[in-house]
């Protein structure tokens, strides 16, 4: 078998041997030769051995160092632990895939998990057990809670666990390169009582250190981990102090320091600009956006030398801090500073991230570092990239198997939203932050629109209403519940809000395509249009009212479900004919009779009373289904002759309401239990006696005892039944439902008969006007209603009512009286 290779990247000894000590050295011979690469991928490129190289950078470095290949790379034999994990799984697996796809942990009873799994599933416990081995005085509970302290996020943590567990030996010998977490782990430890674990060890001096400096992965002393460099004014190569105004460096003997105080300057150029300029003002701004002396400095060169910064032309300073400084000016009504606008998208909006030597939003960042996912192929800013470089869009990697944990309140494994002191919580059981809606004005639980970063609750995330600008429904994205703003006119965004290629309306269109209302039209064209290539007359008027619907998306939703689409188009090609007949063949549910609902709405179909039929329908499966022949008998006549045909008298030719039809329902199911108790006593209603009927009304099981009353004395009438008594209680209240003009005349009356109690008057009121339960309206209390500003409210749900004049006043009369009644209680308890 030929012999496994391995290699050593030896590019860090080959610079320093060319007198290029830093890895920034790389990036302008590399840019020189057409290679743009930033500060990390260079350094990465140094200071890693890399997997898979770039010919073009390979041949570029060959050119900058004037060197060959067999100096960059040396051949060596693989070893045995290049061939092997670390830990062998316990169920003799191969060697562990690479990928975050690979990196998942294995479920229970699947073996040990392999230390490259444990990385990814287990970090911390990873990083607890390999100090542990090493540490016998701590407990691993304090282990993990300092390991848990430095070791940051998800991203930071599995870094941290899979560097520990590459080199275990810098817990003893404390020797770099290794990351900077890992020298925070062992000074932690340290303090943590620890004794066999090293501290961090200087890389030149050797010396043991409580806090190190960094360069790269390695770890220096504050002696030796000073740059040295060539002074700008006296030529002899010292420890870097500072740099000058022109960014030259300086030794500590030619500090190049400007004497005059940074505030005086700043406000001198701002006096240029508007002489009544407050110092103070501009001094705490100076002080809150440079908070150090030499920062402060350099922001005053900066405004001395292109004063221009501060009117308008913010976008291009070269400190991070000014537009943070400017914005602060702004904020204290400093006249004269004039915000600066994204060079890119021209918003008003905090720009401090340089590209192309100008300052952007974050917005036009992301925009600006667009790739294409190598999970799902969407064009997004990559949040992370997979082992093999690929960039993965945000969603893709929180949604990835190996991202997933448990949940601490609903205990799943998902996803994770935020991080608690508890632990990781998912996005279905993350707490809103309780805000002031920007909107509505209520406080309640708000979610920070994307828009224009307010705060928007949940009921205003939801509502849909006519743009006081454009006039379209539209969701609600800014302004006020009476001046609603809708998406496209808060931020015009052309990225953002593209025209629809069908009619030019602007809409958020997600992927390539129509608009929902284009869509929505054409998707009604497909279904409703017959062979010969129109749509039918009586179709007409439905396909109108569905492509001309104010919510086209949810048109959208309702012809995707279910058979709805199968239907119209059967309908509209003509297979099935446009009647009532035809839709009662279909199965029973609520999307056929809401289809027919619809069809009767449009003119489409003849109107009919639905309940009446459905109670029919009803009806006929009851008897048929009975055991006895007889007892289908009786049932029949019962439920025909008496149910029916009094339910047909009292309407009077209008449509059957929901509570007629449970009531005739509850009859007959009344009488199916009465009839089946006799039948498995071997009796029937005119053998029945009173003894018998006696026994039935006192046993555990008994239902519907009222219904059922009704049906004896209907059975007596009929000389069905003989030698029996069920009284009956007279029903003094409607016989059937309040109409509009019955139910105001009403509300009317209990407004202002005055000779009706107060406390009864306000409990009509909240029934007929707000549709509240009578035991809902006896467990309120006076502390259900708020008089704030004016306004009386009561509280019926989460969201207090508005209560109008008249109504408020019978409510504040209650309050006044606090009387303990049906009504309104005295206390908080109902």
């Amino acid at each position: 078998m030929a012999a496994k290779l391995d290699y050593h990247w030896h590019l860090r000894k080959v610079m320093a041997d060319r007198g290029m000590f830093s890895t920034t050295d790389l990036i302008p011979p590399l840019a020189e030769r057409g290679i743009t690469l930033s500060s990390s991928q260079v350094y990465r490129l140094v200071v890693e051995r890399p997997e898979r190289l770039s010919l073009k950078i390979l041949m570029a470095l060959l050119d900058i160092l004037d060197c060959t290949m067999d100096d960059l790379i040396e051949p060596i034999a693989a070893t045995g632990a290049v061939k092997k994990p670390k830990k062998a799984a316990a169920s003799g697996g191969g060697e562990p895939t690479e990928g975050l796809g690979g990196l998942r942990p294995k479920r229970p009873g699947s073996g040990v998990l392999m230390g490259r799994d444990r990385t990814v599933a287990d970090p911390i416990g990873l990083v607890t057990d390999l100090v542990s081995d090493i540490e016998k005085k701590l407990e691993s509970e304090t282990i993990r809670t300092v390991a848990t302290a430095v070791a940051g996020g998800r991203a930071k943590s599995r870094r941290f666990a899979e560097a520990l567990a590459r080199r275990p030996a810098v817990l003893t010998d404390g020797r770099s390169p290794a990351p900077r977490v890992i020298g925070d782990l062992l000074i932690e430890l340290r303090k943590a009582g620890a004794s066999a674990v090293s501290p961090p060890v200087c890389v030149e001096c050797g010396k043991h250190l409580r806090t190190f400096q960094r360069q790269g992965l390695d770890w220096y002393c504050s002696v030796c981990g000073q740059e040295t460099t060539e002074c700008a004014a006296c030529g002899n190569t010292r420890r870097l102090h500072s740099r000058d105004r022109a960014g030259q460096p300086r030794c500590s003997m030619c500090p190049g320091t400007d004497d005059r105080d940074p505030v005086a300057v700043i406000h001198e150029v701002i006096t240029a600009i508007n002489p009544a300029a407050d110092r103070d003002a501009v001094a705490d701004a100076v002080r809150r956006s440079a908070p150090r002396t030499s920062y402060q400095q350099k922001l005053a060169w900066a405004l001395e030398e292109n004063p221009r910064l501060l009117t308008g032309e913010g976008h291009l300073a070269p400190l991070r801090a000014i537009p943070r400084f400017i914005d602060l000016l702004h904020a204290a009504d400093v006249a004269g500073i004039v915000r600066p606008t994204c060079p890119r998208c021209h918003r008003v909006v905090r720009i401090d991230k340089p590209l192309d030597g100008q300052r952007v939003c974050r917005n036009c960042i992301a925009k600006s570092r667009i790739e294409e996912c190598a999970r799902c192929g969407a064009r997004r800013e990559p949040a992370a990239r997979d082992a093999q470089g690929h960039p993965l869009r945000p969603n893709c990697l929180i949604r990835d198997p190996s991202n997933l944990e448990t949940c601490t309140v609903c205990g799943e494994q998902r996803m994770v939203s935020i991080r608690t002191p508890k632990g990781p919580i998912c996005p279905n059981c993350r707490p809103l932050p309780t805000l002031v809606c920007s909107i509505c004005g209520r406080t309640a639980p708000c979610t920070l629109s994307k828009l224009t970063g307010q705060p928007r609750c949940g009921g205003c995330d939801r509502r849909q209403a006519r743009c006081t600008i454009c006039g379209r429904l539209r969701g609600i994205h800014s302004g006020t519940a009476d001046t609603p703003v809708c998406g496209p006119c808060t931020a015009p965004d052309a990225e953002l809000w593209r025209p629809c290629p069908t009619c030019g309306a602007a809409e958020r269109l997600r992927a390539a395509g129509s608009c929902p209302r284009c869509t929505l039209k054409q998707r009604l064209d497909e279904l409703l249009t017959s062979a010969s290539g129109s749509i039918s007359p009586k179709l007409q008027a439905l396909h109108h009212a569905l492509a001309g619907t104010e919510r086209a998306g949810t048109a959208l939703r309702w012809l995707s479900g279910g058979i709805v689409s199968t239907v119209l188009s059967d309908l509209g090609s003509g297979r099935r004919p446009l009647t009532h007949e035809a839709l009662d063949e279909l199965p029973e549910g609520k999307v056929v009779e809401h289809i027919r609902s619809v069809l009767v709405a449009t003119g489409a179909l003849r109107q009919r009373d639905e309940q009446m039929i459905r109670l029919e329908r009803h009806v006929k499966d009851l008897v048929t289904s009975h055991a006895t022949a007889e007892g289908r008998k009786i049932l029949h006549r019962y439920a025909t002759w008496h149910l029916l045909r009094r339910l047909r008298r009292r309407s009077r030719g209008k449509d059957t309401t929901h509570t007629q039809l449970t009531v005739v329902r509850q009859h007959l199911r009344a009488a199916v239990y009465l009839l089946n108790w006799l039948e498995i006593r071997n009796l029937t209603l005119g053998t029945c006696r009173q003894t018998d009927l006696e026994r039935w009304l006192t046993g555990d099981d008994i239902r519907y005892r009222r219904e059922a009353g009704h049906f004896v004395r209907w059975a007596l009438s009929q000389k069905i039944a003989r030698d029996l008594s069920f009284p009956a209680v007279k029903w003094n209240g409607p016989s059937q439902a309040m109409d509009d003009e019955a139910r105001w005349s009403t509300a009317r009356r209990l407004l202002h008969d005055d000779t009706l109690k107060s406390e009864d008057r306000f409990a009509g009121l909240l029934l007929l006007l707000y549709a509240q339960w009578p035991a809902t309206i006896s467990r309120l209390t006076v502390d259900h209603i708020e008089e704030t500003g004016g306004a009386v409210r009561i509280r019926l749900g989460d969201v207090p009512v508005d209560l109008p004049g008249p109504v408020a006043e019978l409510a504040l009369q209650q309050v006044a009286v606090r009387r303990s009644h049906a009504a309104l209680a005295r206390t908080d308890s109902p």
